[in-house]
């Protein structure tokens, strides 16, 4: 027999007919107590926040967060899911995408178009992405578990996608899981350049500008491409 307690909470949770009292009341809850969190977590970090601080500052009973989620970690994944949704599928895109690069040209196609997903992310989603950049290299406990998720995620595409470039010959022999990490730390950085506001001219030129600095540095150069080395970072410096 369902408790009277958990059946309200479970009806609670059903989005009811489309348009109607029901989900839009859900939908308006769940937005300020999703807004009230992020703007919290990114002046004071994850583990200074409780969900009394977000229910507050949502202006919300303290079951009323139950209502929708069941825990801090499950606030940060919803709040994560629809960035980690575009980046993973911008990486996922690059990786198929250089699987067929035969050239240089097409290889910078297609991290140009990585980058201009990482872009769109960072414009549409600023606030989660600074909580990213700012939570993703601390201990993966608590809440910050499901922002180390997607740093793992990300990584690993990265070097996926590094070793799939360096299959043709595209790039320097050098460890995709160093290369792949390295280009992946810039990336972060300049995204915090940005949501910073340091002076690093127009974001909009970011896309383009990152794919030929990484791709420029990597990039084996045409006088050695058919001379390929083996991926051990030894011998001579390229």
């Amino acid at each position: 027999m369902v408790s009277p307690k958990r059946g309200a909470r479970e009806a609670d949770k059903r989005p009811g007919r489309p348009g109607g009292v029901r989900e839009t009341a859900r939908r308006e809850r769940t937005k300020a107590l999703e807004d009230a969190a992020l703007t919290l977590f990114v002046e004071r970090g994850l583990d200074a926040v409780t969900i009394d601080d977000i229910t507050q500052a949502a202006r919300v009973a303290k079951g009323t967060f139950y209502r929708y989620f069941a825990d801090k970690p499950a606030l940060v994944e919803a709040l994560l899911a629809p960035v980690r949704a575009e980046l993973l599928s911008g990486l996922e895109a690059c990786g198929r995408a250089l699987a067929g690069a035969r050239g240089v040209e097409a290889m910078f196609e297609a991290y140009r178009a990585m980058a201009a997903v990482i872009a769109s992310a960072l414009l549409q989603y600023p606030g989660v992405v600074r909580l990213y950049l700012q939570e993703s290299r601390g201990p993966a406990v608590g809440a910050r578990t499901k922002v180390a998720q997607l740093s793992r995620e990300v990584s690993r595409h990265a070097v996926d996608i590094t070793q799939k470039a360096h299959t043709h010959g595209l790039l320097r022999p050098i460890r995709p899981a160093v290369s792949g990490l390295a280009v992946v730390g810039a990336v972060e950085r300049l995204l915090l350049a940005v949501l910073s506001e340091e002076d690093i001219g127009n974001p909009l030129e970011l896309p383009d500008a990152l794919t030929t600095l990484v791709l420029d540095g990597l990039r084996v150069p045409p006088g050695e491409r058919g001379g390929r080395r083996k991926l051990d970072g030894g011998g001579k410096r390229p």
